[in-house]
């Protein structure tokens, strides 16, 4: 099973940060007896750890060598695969240089490395056999890509970045089998490459007869890419509520200093 990072990003929503912004600190984990400062992408890696994911693929970019740095031993027990791309031009092109490394009969998830959410067994909620996404409700839907399902869970389309956005219901990660994922890949390369966001790539999977499903299994979902995401990160982990099980490794201690809240700052 093979999870797909793509972290070739610049992150120029919360730098200058001297590191990768996938490796900001968000609370802490437990080493033996030792605590230790926990990198934001590490909950999405663990997240996919805990669905059996074997291997996962990191895409990187021009100046991400700290995170090679970071994974380079792997996580817990799957292996590090790392794959450069070029240009940060998007997530299908980045998710899709891990093409080559994707058998047809394995089950690939993808999610995003600077996001946190709940519950830690989302992708577990989320079928084998087909393209499925994790739904989490949100805000401000406007801001990500609303997900708009029937009433047996099959998506009718993705809104991207849409204003007038039909539900609040957006996604924060997909599973698919492998010969789904390089049948988007073939997609995409058809369309030469248009496609930015996988949400349009989806819809024209979609309008050629393809299928996908919506799994509203997701409670909470932040990104940690601005100043009052991270803020608002931080605010979730220091709730024990968020926690399903008690003997978890990550953790905010309620004494913790916040990061301060200064005048026109986030959003």
């Amino acid at each position: 099973m093979l999870g797909i990072v793509p972290a070739a990003g610049r992150g120029s929503r919360i730098q200058p940060l001297g590191f990768s912004k996938e490796l900001l600190p968000v609370g802490s984990r437990m080493d033996g007896q030792t605590e230790r400062p926990c990198a934001v992408s590490e909950y999405l890696v663990r997240r996919m750890v805990r669905n059996g994911v074997d291997r996962i693929c990191f895409i990187i970019g021009s100046g991400k060598s700290d995170i090679l740095e970071y994974y380079a031993a792997g996580y817990d027990s799957a292996a590090a695969i790392f794959v450069a791309q070029p240009s940060p031009v998007g997530l299908c092109d980045a998710i899709f240089r891990a093409a080559p490394l994707v058998a047809p009969q394995e089950t690939v998830l993808v999610g995003l490395p600077d996001t946190i959410w709940f519950p830690e067994d989302g992708f577990c909620h989320l079928p084998d056999d087909r393209l499925s996404f994790l739904l989490f409700p949100v805000d401000r839907p406007e801001l990500f890509d609303a997900v708009v399902v029937d009433q047996d869970g099959r998506v009718e389309q993705i809104q991207v970045k849409q204003q007038d956005a039909a539900t609040d219901w957006v996604w924060g990660a997909f599973k698919m089998p492998g010969c789904i994922f390089q049948r988007l890949a073939a997609l995409w390369r058809e369309r030469d490459g248009c496609d930015e966001y996988f949400g349009t790539l989806v819809n024209a999977y979609l309008a050629v007869g393809g299928e996908a499903w919506g799994v509203k299994a997701g409670s909470a979902y932040v990104d940690v890419g601005t100043f009052n995401g991270y803020r608002t990160a931080l605010r979730l982990l220091e709730n024990n509520d968020a926690w399903e099980d008690e003997d978890t490794a990550i953790f905010v201690p309620p004494s913790r200093s916040q990061v301060p809240s200064l005048p026109g700052e986030g959003g």
